[in-house]
């Protein structure tokens, strides 16, 4: 069983006991989240496409914790010209663990 989900702007396919890392969330860690847009869905015997979403469809998770992603480090140079400059910057993400899916 598995589902494609849409959060942040980004598609993820989840299963009941997958850990995903997403765009901050504002919940806290512990508390419950729930993803209703679900994109696609499938237990096998069972495949649904949305059109867009599903609405009959949601993913149910927990938050485990608020962390920061890796440093991304850009920099600019400009050939004949003392203008060098590098700007980093550190994405937010938020540690999910999926715990069902359910479909009615």
């Amino acid at each position: 069983m598995y589902a494609v989900i849409e959060t942040g702007g980004k598609q993820y396919k989840v299963s009941p006991g997958d850990t995903i890392e997403v765009e901050r969330l504002a919940d806290e860690a512990g508390e419950p989240v729930e993803f209703d847009h679900v994109l696609f869905y499938s237990d096998g015997a069972d495949v649904r496409c949305g059109a867009p979403t599903l609405p009959s469809v949601r993913v149910v998770g927990t938050v485990l914790a608020q962390k920061k992603g890796a440093k991304v480090v850009v920099g600019k140079f400009h050939k004949g010209t003392p203008d060098r400059r590098t700007k980093g910057h550190r994405q937010r993400l938020t540690r999910v663990a999926i715990e069902k899916i359910v479909a009615n």
